[in-house]
């Protein structure tokens, strides 16, 4: 979550005029996050989240997430479905962008989840694809593995600006995964970004997964790698916890236990996850503008878990 256009108390009450939700008490725009404008909204009659949908959001993948949202819903995960408006729609424009209100989940996200809530959020991960298992549509994974060499060509020689030597070092890591890619495994709908900032809670319960805007049809097992490179990790990629990633591995083993050919994959898909994640915050470090409500998230902190799973992929750049 970010915000990146800014809106006004006179657009917003417009806005709610056009659904049952009361009238503006607040609005608070939320900074953590990278991908689109978020503001915490209070009303008359409770609390919402309103998000502006920025440019990496393409507003015709909207059905395909809301529609998403429901089915979940619909089976019991906890998550956040857009509301409709008196006329029965979800998405609307404001500030020349698409939007949405949201139902707001209570809970927090964790900064240093202990091996019972990581447990907990792998469980959550396994229901989240066997929910979506009779989900209808797909979508394909815009930030998947054939997109990497791409966007690093768009960074270009601007990465080592962030860290000398990080161009050298992810273009060499991008080319060898293109070979060592574990392309077929199981491909389901997955989440794609099931970050701890994306998990809310209360205690070891899990009150709400969010974020969904990455979600695509892609590798299942990727979906976990994503997050044991997430969640393993202290915030700047110096110090893992297995303790953390044998937690995630087998809460989601109560729903899809892993084979001999996915235990070999893992850790290839983990490095996937690695430069996608460095591609994509070292695209928003040196692009992000000037005057963005946002914060910015580190890629070198991804380097130092590349490093984690491959250390042999490093050879340049200081971490």
């Amino acid at each position: 979550m970010a915000v990146y256009t800014h809106v006004s108390a006179e657009a917003l009450s417009a806005l709610l005029a056009r659904y049952d939700v009361g009238a503006l008490v607040s609005a608070k725009g939320i900074a953590e996050g990278v991908e689109n404008s978020n503001y915490l909204v209070d009303t008359t009659a409770g609390r919402f989240i309103l998000t502006l949908y920025e440019k990496r959001v393409d507003g015709g993948d909207l059905p395909f997430f809301l529609a998403l949202l429901d089915h979940l819903a619909a089976k019991g995960l906890p998550v956040p479905p857009a509301i409709k408006d008196r006329q029965g729609a979800a998405i609307q424009t404001l500030e020349g962008r698409p939007a949405c209100l949201i139902q707001f989940l209570p809970g927090v996200s964790l900064s240093s989840p202990t091996p019972t809530q990581a447990r907990a959020a792998g469980d959550a991960l396994g229901r989240l694809h066997a929910a979506a298992a009779d989900f209808p549509l797909t979508r394909p994974n815009t930030m998947g593995s054939h997109t990497w060499q791409p966007l690093l060509e768009r960074c270009g020689r601007r990465l080592d600006e962030i860290a000398p030597g990080l161009h050298d070092d992810l273009a060499d890591a991008v080319a060898k995964l293109s070979v060592a890619w574990p392309a077929g495994l199981d491909r389901s709908l997955i989440h794609a970004d099931l970050f701890p900032d994306n998990v809310l809670m209360l205690g070891n319960e899990i009150t709400g997964l969010i974020d969904f805007y990455f979600a695509c049809t892609d590798l299942r097992l990727y979906d976990l790698a994503i997050m044991h490179t997430a969640w393993c990790f202290d915030a700047q990629g110096r110090t893992f916890d297995a303790a953390i990633g044998d937690a995630l591995i087998e809460g989601y083993g109560r729903h899809f236990p892993l084979n001999d050919d996915e235990r070999l994959a893992f850790n290839d898909l983990a490095v996937g996850a690695c430069i996608r994640f460095a591609l994509s915050r070292a695209w928003d470090w040196l692009n992000t503008p000037a005057d963005a409500l946002v914060t910015r998230k580190d890629p070198l902190a991804y380097m130092r878990r590349l490093a984690h799973y491959d250390p042999r992929l490093l050879t340049r750049v200081k971490l």
